[in-house]
């Protein structure tokens, strides 16, 4: 980053594959990248074509981009607070061809120019605990470690969507119960689809659906599984199939989450 918190230098940056080459994103070579979270996210938003989608916390535009290249013709809005970051998702949206506003702002103080209503909110908050040895890297650090409770988060979402508007999150399991606390009185319906990392292994991560207005009752989804095998055996990535349509070919992941009413 430049002095006081610019843009990324260019030496700064890497080029990299989303989506196997469907989608090209700059990152920064050391700071927050972008790995799987962002992908799962995109493929459990139950978006289409011509819907409006705000992505609280957008980084490197990583969600609402893999979102764009599985649902063309959805309308995205983006917040960041950091400004080196908002640059980069602008800068990705137009070299992937992809229209989408990128306000740099905090959502405790949403900018007056998303005080509207949006069809879907997807997430992807810091879930590391406040505390701890900080990151050498200031960028990287305040994009991972908790600053704005999870609960925040869902407010902020709550109060930008439609009635009957879908929020879509990504998170680390020991956040549920207060992103659960904080779903009401706005939000209801809410599934969770746990990711388990091998079979019968504890889940690290969940994704929370829920929906403004909804009244349905609470429904905890079988987990998905990301790799195949009881561990490594080699230098591969080794997803199972299911998780290989997701991460690689756009394949949609809100199916798994049935009908939300």
């Amino acid at each position: 980053m430049t002095e006081g918190g610019g843009v990324f230098a260019e030496a700064d940056l890497s080029d990299d594959k989303f989506l196997m080459g469907r989608l090209r994103l700059l990152q920064p070579l050391r700071g927050y990248r972008a790995a799987t979270d962002p992908v799962l996210l995109a493929a459990a938003c139950p978006a289409g074509a011509g819907e409006s989608v705000l992505d609280l916390g957008c980084g490197a535009g990583a969600a609402a981009l893999c979102l764009a290249a599985r649902v063309p013709g959805v309308v995205l809005s983006g917040l960041e607070v950091q400004a080196g970051y908002a640059d980069l998702a602008r800068r990705n949206a137009a070299r992937n061809e992809v229209v989408m506003e990128v306000v740099q702002g905090d959502l405790a103080a949403m900018p007056r120019a998303l005080r509207r209503d949006f069809d879907h909110v997807i997430a992807n908050p810091p879930y590391y605990a406040p505390g701890g040895t900080p990151s050498p890297i200031a960028e990287r650090d305040r994009a991972l470690r908790v600053e704005t409770p999870i609960a925040a988060w869902v407010a902020a979402a709550g109060a930008r969507l439609r009635p009957g508007g879908w929020l879509t999150m990504i998170f680390a399991t020991p956040c549920l119960p207060e992103a659960l606390t904080a779903l009401a009185p706005k939000l209801g319906s809410a599934v969770v689809l746990p990711l388990e990392p091998r079979a019968g292994r504890a889940a690290p991560r969940v994704i929370l659906r829920a929906r403004k207005g909804g009244r349905a009752a609470f429904r905890l989804l079988a987990p998905f599984t990301l790799h195949a095998g009881a561990g490594h055996d080699g230098d591969r990535e080794s997803y199972t199939p299911a998780a290989t349509a997701v991460l690689r070919e756009g394949a949609d992941l809100s199916a798994a989450f049935g009908k939300i009413t």
